[in-house]
Parts: C-alpha cells; structure tokens; sequence
C-alpha cells in the first residue's frame, strides 16, 4: 500500500527530523565534554589571556579529522556542527516533501531559502 504524502505526515517528519538532530548533536557535544573534561578537567583555567579556537577547529575538515581523532574540543565542535546542519536537513526534506505532494511554488520557494542558507554557510567563507 503506497501513503500519499501529505501536509500532515510531511509535518510529522520534519518534527522527527528536527528532534532526531537536536537530540544526536546534544548526545555528541555531552561525548565531547565528557572527554574533554576527563582528559582536561584539572588544569587551572588562565583568564588573563584570551586563546581563541585553534586553527584545526576553525574549518569542517578539521572539525572532523579531530572529531575522528577523538579530541573532546572537536567532538563538542562536530555536535555544534551537527545542529548547525539540523534546520538545513530540515529546509532540504521540505523540498522533498514539496515534491511528492506536486506543489511546485512552495519547492522553488524552499529551494531558494536553501540556497541561501548554504551560500552564508559556505559562500561567504
């Protein structure tokens, strides 16, 4: 039996879809903090001098490579990456949705919020 797409399911999808990456990038960002503090939690924090991100977590390769490396600051990074990317996966399915319930305004539309929200994202760097 084939479901037809629908407002309501589409709603239902998206909402699982906003939960599911809210609640993988909060369990990611508590894995890092966990790690983090384990490895890290004794040392005296210095206030005097401020010491940005290092230059590894300022880009998504290296967010990523000292993800996999299993540093805690790039394990809380790819969580916060994770719930950066959330309403993009959102923005995304909805053009989906769009398409299956053959409504063609409302997809050029999305298209053009995603397009927009990848352009800040990326474009602009």
């Amino acid at each position: 039996m084939k479901r037809d797409w629908t407002d309501q399911r589409v709603e239902v999808i998206v909402g699982q879809l906003l939960r599911a990456g809210v609640i993988l990038s909060a369990a990611v960002v508590m894995l890092g903090a966990g790690i983090f503090l384990a490895r890290h939690g004794m040392q005296a924090a210095n206030y005097r001098v401020f010491a940005g991100e290092p230059s590894d977590l300022r880009s998504v390769r290296g967010i990523i490579h000292t993800a996999f490396a299993f540093h805690g600051r790039g394990i809380i990074q790819l969580g916060l990456l994770l719930l950066i990317a959330t309403p993009i996966a959102r923005v995304a399915f909805s053009i989906f949705g769009f398409a299956e319930e053959k409504d063609r305004m409302y997809m050029v539309f999305t298209a053009v919020v995603l397009a927009v929200l990848l352009y800040s994202l990326i474009g602009s760097a």
